[in-house]
Order: C-alpha cells, then sequence, then structure tokens
C-alpha cells in the first residue's frame, strides 16, 4: 500500500486511540454511577469493533 491510500487509515486509528484515552481519562474520574456506566458503555462500543486487549479493566 502506498502512503496516501494509508492516510485515512492511519488517521482513523490516530483519532480512535485518543479518543479511547479520553474516555479512559473520564473514567478514572467520573464520581457517579451513571456517568461510570455511560462512559464503559461507550468504551464497550469501541471494545466491539477491535478484537484483542479488552478497552476496560475488569
Amino acid at each position: 500500500m502506498s502512503a496516501p491510500s494509508r492516510r485515512p487509515e492511519i488517521r482513523r486509528r490516530r483519532t480512535r486511540n485518543e479518543k479511547i484515552q479520553k474516555l479512559r481519562k473520564q473514567l478514572a474520574t467520573a464520581g457517579g454511577e451513571a456517568d461510570r456506566s455511560r462512559i464503559s458503555a461507550k468504551l464497550a462500543k469501541f471494545a466491539r469493533k477491535s478484537p484483542g486487549q479488552p478497552l476496560v479493566k475488569a
């Protein structure tokens, strides 16, 4: 694959990883149970799209 064809893929991965990091930080600082469950649901949605390492520690 040439570089121009990989740019969208690389951008997609970078954006996704940034969003996951942001959600993990929010989950660590979340106070209420409602916030925790909402953020965990968002992380679970990302996890369904990526098999392998879990995004949230059990």
